[in-house]
């Protein structure tokens, strides 16, 4: 097998220039036109939230500060991240936005406005491959803490009565349920953990095993043409790719095809595909060895992928099965993997299939991302050690489907002292007049906690239906990992942003009620020396009278 020796350059990491990342006020914005900027402008707003020197220190893990070429700032690279998951943009448009709108500009933390792109929309790709998990688990470590740190805040606001609150008063959003922190001792359990799992459908075609040897055919076509071009031997390697290709769209173009029709095309995709290899075998030995190879890199990516194709389909045929091990389902993405979940409309996915925790709070973080089907229950001693890490107590009670009810973990979270909220294992007990009520009530308990599982599921409906997670365009295992990284990143930076208004809200009741109060103070104290006037008049107060 021939390998490429080209010689290769190491690759230095960007050099960093450290620098706070704290946003100017918005008057220190720099504005060429005479309308001012709006402050109550949404991304004002959440550029004041952001905790952007934390984001930052976490961006700038592994890059050197004295070694390459100075990167982009941070801020703005990751506000250029955040904007992009937030309005569902592609690069080149995200880029353009930013050039355009000038409160965009100031969310990444630009000194003013500028008619000039920030940068090229390809360096997009290089941001999503430096953002590795380990960056994104700082993001999620600073975004709770923010969380955290607003909630504690307790702004002035008129004493609450007995009775029943009303719209101002409510608590702040996604940390109703939490205990109050007036307990001198801290408690070893607190809050609770809801856990899940879901799938990030990759954006690729539907795969079927006579498309994909179709496509793998073509390729190999194409690499045998350029094999050709620089070998030159007597004769070129016949392919009879017209043939097949007529013979491929005969079957796919009719509106039913049946099994033994779609079984004879993929039988004769795989003869075709078998005499292209044989023949991409005799042009290499025309090459001589630890000489580079006249294909592109992509290209000859794909002929060490379509070769496992070749085997895969074929061991399939021989069989009459329709399953293997790590099948390969796309030739541009080979680490994309089928994943049967038994849903109704989706039996079958192709993506990432993700474990996420939520906590109390509503913050939501990805815990394990695998490209193979995986049982997540094992991932319950793990969640629950972070969370423990994360917030430095153990949870009061796991939320969880009934996969992650096994015996083991059970056993895990009762060594713990953590409840498992579950209908328990084994056989139900008998129901009698002394247990009749105890029995009820654990069972109103059980469906009460069922619904508060609610929140993790409404947060995938809303990384899939508002942000896009259940189509990943990316094209790397690793941007991948990161594209579906930021959007859980931008959704909980929502949850902080809800924190902030509602913090704001109650500012601003707190301080409304101190005028109105002294108001009313100022106008007692003119009414207690007009009724003093009126019992004993002295000329200071004839002034006042005549008012």
């Amino acid at each position: 097998m021939h390998e490429k020796q080209a010689p290769t350059l190491k690759k230095r990491a960007p050099m960093i220039r450290t620098q706070s990342h704290r946003q100017l006020s918005l008057a220190d914005f720099d504005w060429p036109f005479q309308t001012k900027l709006d402050e109550e402008n949404r991304w004002v707003k959440m550029s004041e939230c952001i905790p952007w020197d934390e984001l930052a220190d976490a961006y700038y893990e592994g890059l050197s500060s004295t070694q390459g070429r100075p990167t982009k700032e941070a801020r703005l690279v990751i506000g250029a991240v955040i904007i992009k998951h937030k309005l569902n943009l592609s690069d080149r448009e995200t880029v353009a936005q930013i050039q355009e709108n000038p409160y965009l500009q100031y969310f990444v933390g630009l000194p003013g406005y500028q008619r000039e792109a920030p940068f090229v929309p390809s360096l997009f790709v290089e941001i999503r491959k430096r953002m590795g998990q380990s960056v994104f688990d700082v993001f999620y470590d600073a975004v709770i803490d923010a969380v955290d740190k607003a909630k504690q805040k307790k702004p002035a606001s008129k004493p609450k009565a007995k009775a029943k609150l009303s719209d101002d008063d409510e608590p702040p959003p996604s940390v109703s349920d939490e205990k109050s922190e007036s307990d001198a001792v801290e408690p070893a359990h607190q809050g609770k953990l809801i856990l899940d799992a879901t799938i990030a459908p990759q954006a690729i075609r539907f795969p079927t095993d006579l498309s994909l040897l179709n496509e793998a055919r073509e390729l190999s076509e194409q690499i045998i043409d350029r094999l050709y071009a620089k070998a030159e031997p007597k004769q070129k390697p016949r392919t009879y790719r017209r043939k097949a290709r007529k013979g491929y769209l005969a079957i796919v173009k009719k509106k039913r095809p049946g099994a033994k029709l779609i079984g004879r095309g993929i039988k004769q995709q795989l003869q075709y595909l078998r005499r292209n290899l044989g023949h991409i075998e005799q042009l290499l030995e025309s090459f001589p060895e630890c000489t580079p190879l006249p294909l592109p890199r992509w290209l000859l990516h794909r002929y060490w992928v379509i070769r496992y194709v070749y085997e895969q389909q074929w061991e399939m045929y021989r069989n009459h099965t329709n399953r293997c091990d790590d099948r390969i389902v796309s030739i541009s993405q080979p680490y994309v993997r089928p994943i049967v979940r038994g849903k109704v409309d989706k039996r079958t996915e192709f993506g990432a299939k993700l474990s996420v925790s939520l906590s109390a709070g509503g913050v939501a973080r990805v815990d394990h991302l695998r490209w193979d089907a995986f049982h997540e229950g094992h991932d319950l001693p793990s969640q629950v050690e972070a969370y423990r890490e994360h917030h430095g107590v153990y949870p009061e009670v796991v939320l969880g489907d009934t996969i992650y009810g096994s015996r083991d973990n059970r056993r895990y979270l009762k060594g713990r002292g953590i409840r498992f909220a579950g209908k328990p294992l084994g056989r139900p007990k008998k129901v009698t007049e002394e247990n009749q009520a105890a029995l009820k009530r654990l069972s109103a308990q059980r469906r009460e906690e069922y619904l508060q599982r609610i929140p993790i599921e409404g947060k995938f409906g809303q990384g899939k239906n508002g942000y896009r997670l259940n189509y990943i365009r990316a094209k790397r295992a690793d941007t991948s990992a990161a594209w579906i990284n930021s959007i859980f990143l931008v959704m909980n930076l929502l949850i902080l942003l809800k924190v902030f208004y509602w913090l704001l809200k109650k500012v601003r009741a707190g301080v409304g009620y101190r005028m109105s109060r002294l108001v009313e103070t100022c106008v007692g104290i003119w009414r207690a020396r007009l009724q003093q006037y009126r019992l004993n008049p002295m000329p200071e107060f004839v002034a006042l009278a005549s008012l």
